[in-house]
């Protein structure tokens, strides 16, 4: 009871904050305000810490999603952690998870920004191992290892930024697309968000990171973690050149199509959710890249609604099926978990882009963008792809955990009785429904009306059409069994070979290397040649020596036969 009043008492304060700050976002974007604060921390001797905020309509809207999710992920978890010996820690953890994002969103510092991209990178890794076990230990080492080569970029971005005698990068971003010299600053910052949205080849970390408890991969993969990378691109949109804006295209598509194809050959229940936060954060990227940033910001927006609650409803399923995630040990659990279903499916139709839920207002109206923008053919393509692939994966989580009988253990008891669990996602669950409409009411100034040619206004629908039907009857049919098939699901589950290359390619082989070449080289012929050489070689010599020593008259009658035939010659040839 303690710990639910805990829980309740910091649902309270968050929810109550995050209402705030949305009404106030309505009313900047009504007045057009921005606030920019200075604050002086110390002033000694000329010497000025500064820290200074910005409050703008985006950062305010922002900060109220991070702040309404994550209350609702705190509401969640007083029962989903319930009987944990940790309870305090979690919560705490959970608090400067979001501090952190909340100090990255509102810095237009690159230092401050720095503390907050840092703050994120060191509490992921405290939750991923939150369990204390080897494959959390693995995992969260390699989400702290990958995150640590954005924080180098950052750093490397702060001493380049010396030359301006400012950090505050917001001032200058029209200046770095116009002097060469500055074009390096985009270039770290791009690598930097790379990393911390896990675009190829940083992709390895994201599923990994399932390690962790649920509701904290609820709030990492709808608002916090994997979305800073994005904002901060959003941020520097107007200083990116169109050379590293292509480039970013090219990677984020390629991102975008590998994590859909992959979903479809996973059976772990997160991993499928974490690949479609993998291939939504691609198509928010592919999307920022062609120029348009508030697009990339309202889908930001919308993914972190359904995918907050798929989240929750996965977590609640895999609860009941005590702690099993494997989706073919599902099937029919419609039946005993009728509202946690129903949350489930309509988020899932919500990330396909079912029409008039939350992510239809933003993917529908990107696709569209695309098909009226001057793109290329692989793009093009890429994009409506990937839209398929994303409706194939969704229909196929329907037929394996929705259709047919219950296929694990006949001996569960399956019930969603707990009114914490079902209160946060009924909360989640109303914004999915009403808050794409609401929203885009919000953010964009006049209603978007596109003229396109019926064809390509159809394709959208057509591509999920069939994307929906593959994904259903191919998967039905249990077709992947011959030795082909196997290579092939080998090769699209693992993200194309990617953790063996980034993450075993970096860390094992290595150090496999070196293992052999110490045991070849050092113990071995580096040490035949050197050290142990040359003491047999000394040993040998000394032995000789002693012999001499030894003054014995076969070894003089020796010398003497030696030294005479040496005479002997020696006079022949003179």
């Amino acid at each position: 009871m303690k710990y639910m009043s805990i829980y309740f008492v910091v649902f309270i304060y968050l929810f109550g904050f995050s209402m705030l700050l949305l009404v106030l976002s309505i009313y900047f974007i009504l007045n057009d305000l921005i606030v920019f604060i200075e604050w002086n921390i110390i002033f000694y001797n000329s010497v000025m810490i500064l820290m200074t905020f910005l409050f703008d309509w985006m950062s305010l809207i922002f900060m109220g999603f991070v702040l309404f999710i994550s209350s609702l992920v705190i509401l969640y978890s007083s029962y989903y952690m319930e009987g944990d010996y940790n309870i305090n820690r979690f919560v705490y953890l959970v608090l400067m998870f979001v501090v952190s994002m909340i100090f990255l969103i509102v810095s237009p510092n690159m230092i401050s920004i720095l503390l907050g991209w840092d703050g994120l990178g060191l509490v992921s890794y405290c939750l991923v191992i939150y369990y204390q076990n080897i494959k959390s230990y693995n995992a969260g080492m390699l989400t702290a290892l990958s995150n640590r080569v954005g924080d180098v970029f950052l750093l490397l971005v702060i001493s380049w930024m010396l030359n301006f005698g400012s950090w505050n990068y917001i001032f200058y971003l029209s200046f770095y697309k116009v002097d060469y010299n500055m074009m390096i600053i985009n270039v770290l910052v791009l690598l930097a968000a790379m990393t911390k949205s896990a675009q190829i080849p940083f992709s390895s970390w994201l599923p990994a990171a399932m390690a962790a408890p649920t509701p904290v991969s609820a709030l990492v993969h709808s608002s916090t973690l994997v979305t800073a990378g994005i904002y901060l691109l959003i941020r520097f949109n107007i200083s990116l050149s169109d050379s590293l804006k292509m480039i970013l295209l090219l990677i984020s598509c390629l991102t975008m199509f590998m994590s859909g194809l992959g979903a479809n050959f996973e059976y772990d229940l997160k991993k499928i959710i974490a690949l479609s936060t993998l291939s939504q954060l691609g198509l928010m990227l592919s999307i920022l890249s062609m120029g348009y940033s508030m697009l990339a910001f309202f889908h930001l927006l919308m993914h972190a609604l359904f995918k907050a609650l798929l989240f929750m409803c996965a977590g609640v399923v895999i609860h009941c099926m005590k702690n099993s995630q494997d989706i073919r040990l599902m099937g029919g659990i419609s039946f005993h978990l009728p509202m946690v279903t129903s949350c489930l499916m309509i988020s899932n139709f919500a990330l396909c882009g079912f029409p008039f839920l939350a992510g239809y207002y933003s993917k529908d109206l990107i696709l569209e963008v695309v098909s009226m923008s001057y793109v290329n053919l692989f793009s093009f393509f890429m994009f409506y792809l990937s839209t398929g692939l994303t409706v194939c994966y969704s229909f196929r989580l329907f037929y394996y955990v929705m259709c047919g009988n219950f296929n694990s253990n006949s001996l569960f008891f399956m019930i969603d009785d707990n009114s914490f669990m079902s209160y946060s996602m009924f909360l989640l669950l109303l914004l999915v429904i009403f808050g794409g409409s609401i929203f885009s009411w919000v953010i964009f100034s006049s209603p978007k009306l596109i003229m396109l040619p019926m064809v390509l206004k159809l394709l959208t629908l057509l591509i999920s059409t069939m994307g929906g039907v593959i994904g259903y009857e191919v998967f039905k049919m249990h077709l992947m069994s011959n030795r082909l098939n196997m290579h092939i699901i080998g090769f699209c589950g693992s993200m194309w070979f990617m953790p063996y290359i980034f993450t075993y390619g970096i860390s094992y082989y290595p150090l496999l290397l070196g293992y052999n070449l110490f045991k070849n080289l050092d113990s071995g012929w580096i040490e035949y040649f050197g050290s142990q050489g040359l003491i047999y070689t000394l040993m040998m010599i000394s032995k000789f020596n002693q012999l001499w020593q030894f003054n014995s008259l076969s070894v003089f009658m020796t010398f003497f036969i030696v030294l005479v035939l040496f005479v002997f010659v020696f006079c022949i040839y003179n």
